[in-house]
């Protein structure tokens, strides 16, 4: 039986999940009190190994974003300094800026509305007309074009992995939390599937894919279940096709941005993705089911909810996933240039996308408080840029809450 004793504490905050969310959040604890004692719980065998290394390694400008949420000013904010974390520790990124292109006349309104969008958000935004998009890129093709500056590319895998070292946070892998104690008054206690013990103070929620089902493990109901998205993505045969990173005007009524293209700091460019449902929280192909996880989802009343609402949207989708030539023709219409030939298999991702009983996917970041715990329960893209003000405030919460339990 596991169960917290007063006293007996093997740390002052357990974070349970080893993303980019999680040890920033534990480098944010530390940094700002570095008298107290992190552990961090990480159910894979290293950090990273989900939506932090299974994402196009962007580094957001912030211009999707409502003006004044969270995802607005943690990601203009996190932009900077993600590339000053970068640049300070040697790992790879580069600021490339991005176009985002119109291809269709009934996407220009839209387009404008991200000039404002962006100008809201304090970022620089540069309008272009079709003949200025080729002095960007040139095997691009559309009707008119914003240019963002600050938009770049990193290693975010190197990122965890520093965030990891400088933290000075006891990190343990292989170490899946199966059992939460909380006592109110006490603090939490942790099983682990190996049969270790983890007692603290309070415990920090920033497991993604899994980050409902451990809140209800520690006896507080999210509101929200995951809902998982797989994205899958194809590689470019011919890099040389595009110079940086180019994306198409995103749909509001969508929270997906689209198939966009993205040169890395490898100098590879990937294509994708799109958003299919999983059939597995760590569903990354349609191979992979795990029926428990799959009867949750359906089981959720927000899914049949989101399947009424964007059904025509999420038809499109699954064709792309299931048909090479419909996701070529949506490549072709960035890249007119781009052959069948030149589109390879990539790894894919999941989203891990929270979503209400009333299938309102949740739009913005969303970080809640129980007793003895603080739990990260929307953090899906652009979760990797703003991931260090993510973590400051998470780690207020948790100092503040430490406070208040002297």
């Amino acid at each position: 039986m596991v169960q917290v004793r007063a006293g007996a504490y093997d740390c002052d905050v357990l974070v349970v999940g080893g993303g980019i969310v999680g040890l920033s959040t534990a480098y944010a604890i530390t940094r700002a009190a570095p008298g107290k004692r992190v552990t961090v719980l990480e159910k894979e065998p290293g950090p990273a190994r989900h939506q932090t290394g299974r994402n196009s390694g962007v580094i957001h400008s912030g211009i999707y974003y409502r003006p004044g949420s969270l995802k607005a000013r943690y990601a203009v904010r996190g932009a900077a300094e993600m590339v000053k974390f970068c640049a300070e520790y040697g790992i790879a990124h580069a600021v490339t800026g991005k176009l985002i292109v119109a291809t269709e006349r009934e996407e220009l309104p839209r387009l404008h509305a991200l000039v404002q969008r962006g100008r809201e958000n304090g970022i620089p935004v540069r309008e272009l007309g079709p003949a200025q998009i080729g002095e960007y890129e040139p095997e691009v093709r559309g009707l008119a074009a914003i240019h963002v500056g600050t938009t770049g590319v990193c290693d975010f895998v190197g990122v965890t992995r520093q965030l990891a070292r400088a933290s000075g946070a006891e990190i343990r892998y292989g170490a899946r939390v199966v059992r939460v104690d909380r006592r109110p008054e006490r603090g939490v206690a942790v099983l682990t599937a190996s049969g270790d013990v983890v007692r603290a103070r309070v415990l920090v929620n920033c497991a993604g894919l899994y980050c409902d089902e451990v809140a209800r493990l520690t006896g507080d109901e999210p509101q929200v279940r995951i809902v998982p998205f797989r994205g899958e993505y194809y590689e470019l045969a011919r890099p040389e096709l595009v110079r940086g990173l180019v994306y198409p005007v995103p749909d509001p009524a969508f929270p997906f941005l689209g198939v966009h293209l993205t040169r890395g700091i490898d100098g590879g460019v990937h294509i994708g993705p799109n958003a299919v449902p999983a059939l597995a929280r760590e569903g990354y192909g349609w191979g992979v089911v795990r029926p428990r996880e799959l009867a949750g989802t359906v089981a959720w009343p927000g899914s049949w909810a989101i399947a009424r609402r964007h059904w025509q949207y999420g038809a499109g989708e699954l064709h792309r996933s299931v048909s090479k030539g419909a996701f070529l023709r949506a490549v072709r219409r960035l890249l007119p240039a781009t052959e069948a030939g030149d589109l390879v298999r990539a790894p894919a991702g999941v989203r891990a996308q929270a979503v209400l009983r009333d299938g309102t996917l949740v739009d913005d970041f969303l970080i809640r408080e129980g007793a003895r715990a603080v739990h990260v329960l929307n953090a899906p893209s652009p979760a990797a840029t703003a991931s260090l003000p993510i973590g400051r405030e998470v780690g207020r919460r948790v100092l503040e809450m430490l406070a208040a339990a002297g």
